[in-house]
């Protein structure tokens, strides 16, 4: 797959434009979440969107498009709650930012969990490697930095331990079908505790 297949043709400018695309993308993720990968097809989701199969395509040349657009967008909201949920770290407990940040990772991945099952095999044939490089580079930084806040020793390997262990357990229980956003907080919080401790 080339990149350029993967890209927006285009960016949307106008208050017009900008809703039409908005409409595309929801309408995708709405395909996604009700039927999963296989449902979803540039004609549908024109359909669905309301908006003429050319005016997708002056956006998205492909589905595949459509598909990168909504994995940015979800990757772009995940570090900007990762990073929100750090802002007060000076003036709170150690104990308040981390259940934050957990809060921020569970909510990714299960506020949605059909939209988020077929994401994340989306993302196993789209060439996004070093998309994700970069983001799991800026999500441990924001890690890195919590607990050297708090003087957690040896902060680098203890956020990339940290990072992957909790990547694992709460995209798997996505990929598994659980929908109990506490429990999985709960269980999240344990293996935390249990790895810093």
């Amino acid at each position: 797959m080339k990149q350029a297949q993967i890209n927006p043709r285009k960016t949307p400018t106008q208050a017009r434009a900008k809703a039409s695309v908005q409409a595309i993308l929801q309408a995708a993720a709405h395909i996604l979440e009700r039927g999963g990968l296989e449902t979803l097809t540039t004609n549908y989701v024109a359909e669905v969107a309301g908006v003429s199969i050319g005016t997708l395509y002056q956006y998205y040349p492909s589905k595949e498009a459509i598909l990168t657009d909504i994995i940015r967008q979800k990757r772009a909201r995940l570090l900007e709650d990762l990073q929100a949920a750090t802002l007060e770290m000076h003036n709170e407990s150690f104990d308040v930012t981390l259940a934050k940040l957990l809060h921020a990772a569970v909510e990714s991945q299960l506020h949605w969990p059909k939209l988020s099952k077929a994401l994340e095999y989306a993302e196993s044939f789209l060439p996004l490697e070093q998309e994700t490089r970069v983001l799991n580079e800026q999500i441990n930084q924001t890690i890195v930095a919590f607990l050297e806040h708090h003087q957690v020793a040896d902060a680098p390997v203890a956020a990339r331990d940290l990072v992957s262990a909790l990547r694992g357990m709460i995209d798997g229980a996505g990929l598994a079908g659980e929908t109990d956003a506490r429990a999985l907080f709960e269980r999240a919080l344990k293996l935390a505790k249990g790895y810093l401790a």
